[in-house]
């Protein structure tokens, strides 16, 4: 353990006596009283903390009433109101501020991967990360993200398809929950859990812009403005004696940000890219409702539709005699547009059935992302090159239909059983350009032979057991059977314990194995561009593994990742005071990347197979990684009443993390050894690319009408490794400060004013010898991203 991680450990055990709300408010459902309902998440600049409530949980266990200090497995309760009492209106944003163990990266200059932006949880992959929506099965994003970022070669759940707004609370459950949810599981489960009106609603706009001085390596100066606007609405309607439906809409508007250093190959040195946040224009919008049929009988649904413009930059095209034919004598900088359409849905009911309740579900969720390069050119086409390119679409759907059954039996004090089966059916898709996207500058097209259509079915089974043996002691095994129609079958199971010694003490541990199956996206991405030598088009790109290119080259059918998880851990609690403490170790086995270009130079054997097929270089997926995640997670809240100054909430949240890559695959079917499969900075992308320690302390304080919040969080140094020691780029170890004030009641005008990055706090920028571009500022694997600081305001009202 490094001195770093030693301090930071130190530090989260001597101030666990302080803690603030957000992991313990929750809030009521549309079961409850109209007021409440009313009341379920308070628009952002709300004055209260929110009723403290019975934070009962419904993810990592399917016994009713567990709460979350109750819990077998560590699970953090975040409230709608917590996620919105910041400047982001972002969720996945949102949700690393108030969690330590997600880190939310914002890469820049990266395709498609600056438009959609995965997070992480406890270091691992995106795609390692199970999410729900009202507990079921959300679907992935059709983006792969191909290039050297955070996440590579993962397709994950898009968070930000789903507004704050929509929402009344998240749970996160840190421990591999596969035996009980499938595949993806293997870091933890997050559960979206939508927010249910009867009555009630709110209204809110939110600007802020920044205000910052940009000290890049060659260039200071100051940015005061790049605005963003957010308006959002929900609005609660009751009908019947209980049901409910519940709206909720979000239009945000962003400009772009740019900290890009000085082009030292113009003259004179000028800033030539554009580096920072794209240009965003999004339109979201959610409904959430259900009723009673019968007694025992009730019908429950949800819907979700997103449509997202992103325009993000490319790497400037310099002034020269191709960019002047194309009608760019000073150069240019390509845009490129990704266009998302995105689709959440699920219907269903659920009874009392002679003392089983039943649950049946079916949901539909869909991605589509359409790519255009813009203000471009391609070479080829001399002046009469097109500035605009379709570049083709990809997009993948997902059907899930589920039967959830669960049944309490008076043996010991209680026993809960739980069981169901599962069907789901997945779908990908990449459609072509146009055909002078091929060769577009910034983004070449999906071509012709990219063109694929592929599925798979996947069926499962489960039981879940939980047996409250004695008042103390509580016992839990979960066993988990799926059969996919591409690789064949697997099995999971978990087992867990918790033991109170006291009221005010208890242990917890649970050891399970875990497994992800390949993506379609991993499995069927092809992307390749064309040189043609002495007439004949010699292609390079990423191909499917059981591709005859990647099959020459020693590619096998991709095969799930497996994983061991251990995890042990303690409660304390006591009066107002709570704190939780938690050592994990994740072992995943098979795990899948991308492999680095195979090339025909790199020797006699390589070009010897790639010569028939008119192929000069090649990548693709393969198995065989193993790597180990080690930690601790520790939690600790205080609430404090009092008559005259109000309600302090005090939280105080760290996550250790250490990551090693114990095997790295050097040779494939037909290669041994091969090229070099995985570079350096692949694997120490994997080890150093998230923080090693992060520490978020709160204080949340409300007296009748006012509120206010601070909050600082520490995030340890990040490695943006490069081809060598000399080329990495470090973040440093920083702490940035979010202060926000408010003034409201629950029913009434609503106001908030803040600053996000209150010092104006930066990573490392970028040495001059790792930037001879000039664009790359700063390190984009910065886990509190590299914009500087930011003002807000938020006015809103609820009635």
């Amino acid at each position: 353990m490094t001195q770093g991680r030693t301090i930071a450990l130190i530090g989260v055990s001597l101030l666990s006596l302080v803690a603030q709300g957000a992991y313990a408010q929750t809030v009521p459902s549309s079961g409850q009283a109209d007021e409440q309902a009313a009341q379920a998440a308070p628009a952002a600049g709300a004055a209260t903390t929110g009723d403290e409530g019975n934070d009962i949980i419904v993810t990592g266990t399917r016994a009713e009433g567990r709460t979350r200090l109750d819990s077998v497995s560590p699970v953090d309760v975040l409230s709608g109101a917590s996620l919105q009492r910041q400047g982001t209106t972002e969720l996945a944003s949102a949700l690393a501020a108030v969690a330590p163990s997600i880190d939310f990266p914002r890469p820049s200059a990266n395709d498609a991967t600056d438009a959609i932006r995965p997070a992480t949880l406890r270091g691992l992959s995106p795609d390692q990360t199970l999410v729900l929506i009202n507990g079921i099965r959300g679907h992935t994003s059709a983006n792969l993200n191909t290039n050297g970022t955070v996440g590579r070669g993962s397709a994950a759940v898009d968070l930000n398809t789903i507004p704050t707004v929509a929402l009344d609370r998240i749970e996160v459950l840190r421990d591999g929950a596969s035996a009980q949810y499938g595949s993806d599981a293997i870091a933890g489960v997050v559960n979206l859990r939508l927010r249910e009106a009867r009555s009630g609603g709110g209204a809110a706009v939110t600007y802020g812009f920044y205000n910052t001085q940009v000290d890049t390596a060659a260039n200071s100066r100051n940015v005061n403005g790049e605005p963003v606007v957010t308006a959002s609405a929900w609005q609660g309607i009751g009908f019947g004696s209980d049901g409910f439906i519940t709206i909720s809409g979000e239009y945000t508007k962003r400009q772009p940000t740019n900290r890009a250093d000085i082009d030292r190959r113009v003259t004179p040195n000028r800033i030539t890219g554009r580096y920072g946040d794209p240009e965003v224009e999004q339109y979201t919008g959610f409904v959430n409702a259900g009723t009673s049929i019968t007694d025992n009988l009730s019908l429950y649904a949800f819907g979700g539709y997103q449509d997202r413009d992103t325009r993000g930059a490319a790497f400037p095209r310099n002034a020269s005699a191709s960019t002047t034919l194309a009608g760019y004598p000073n150069g240019f900088l390509p845009i490129i547009n990704t266009k998302t359409k995105d689709i959440n849905s699920a219907v269903g009911l659920r009874g009392d059935f002679g003392g089983y309740n039943v649950d049946l579900s079916l949901s539909y969720g869909r991605n589509t992302v359409d790519f255009r390069t813009l203000n471009s050119a391609n070479y080829a086409y001399g002046a009469a090159t097109p500035k605009n390119f379709y570049d083709g679409q990809v997009a993948y759907d997902q059907y899930v239909a589920g039967l959830d059954v669960t049944r309490k039996f008076d043996v010991f004090q209680s026993l809960n059983v739980a069981f169901g089966i599962e069907g789901r059916r997945e779908g990908y898709k990449i459609s072509p350009g146009e055909e002078a996207s091929y060769a577009a500058q910034g983004f070449g097209g999906f071509r012709a032979t990219n063109a694929i259509k592929r599925g798979r079915r996947s069926g499962s089974v489960y039981l879940d057991v939980e047996a409250q043996v004695t008042d103390k002691l509580l016992l839990g095994i979960a066993g988990r059977g799926e059969d996919y129609s591409d690789f064949g079958s697997t099995a999971t199971g978990k087992v867990s314990a918790r033991y109170d010694l006291t009221d005010w003490f208890a242990l917890r541990g649970t050891a399970s194995t875990g497994f992800r199956a390949p993506s379609l996206q991993q499995q069927y991405f092809t992307q390749t561009a064309s040189v043609v030598t002495n007439g004949v088009p010699i292609q390079t790109g990423t191909f499917p593994s059981t591709d005859p290119v990647g099959v020459a080259l020693g590619g096998l059918p991709l095969r799930p990742e497996k994983s061991s998880n251990l995890s042990v851990g303690t409660v304390i609690r006591a009066g107002g005071f709570d704190l939780t403490i938690d050592a994990y170790r994740i072992h995943i086995r098979d795990q899948i990347g991308l492999s680095e270009n195979i090339q025909a130079a790199n020797n006699a054997q390589v070009a010897a197979l790639l010569a028939p097929l008119n192929v000069s270089a090649a990548r693709f997926f393969i198995n065989g990684l193993a790597s180990t995640a080690k930690g601790i997670d520790a939690v600790a809240h205080y609430r404090a009443r009092t008559d005259s100054a109000g309600t302090f909430d005090f939280t105080l949240a760290g996550n250790i993390n250490t990551i090693d890559v114990t095997r790295v695959p050097t040779s494939t079917a037909t290669l041994n050894p091969a090229p070099t499969l995985f570079a350096r900075s692949r694997i120490l992308t994997l080890e150093q690319g998230t923080p090693g320690e992060k520490v978020t302390g709160t204080i949340d304080w409300s007296l009748d009408q006012l509120g206010a919040l601070a909050r600082v969080t520490y995030y340890g140094n990040v490695n943006q490794p490069g081809t060598t020691p000399a080329a990495d780029v470090l973040t440093g170890n920083r702490a940035i400060t979010d202060l926000e004030i408010r003034y409201g009641d629950r029913k009434g005008a609503q106001i908030g004013l803040g600053v996000s990055n209150l010092f104006d706090v930066y990573p490392r920028a970028t040495a001059l010898a790792n930037n001879s571009t000039g664009v790359l500022g700063f390190p984009y694997f910065s886990p509190f991203g590299f914009n500087g600081r930011y003002v807000y305001a938020r006015a809103g009202l609820n009635w």
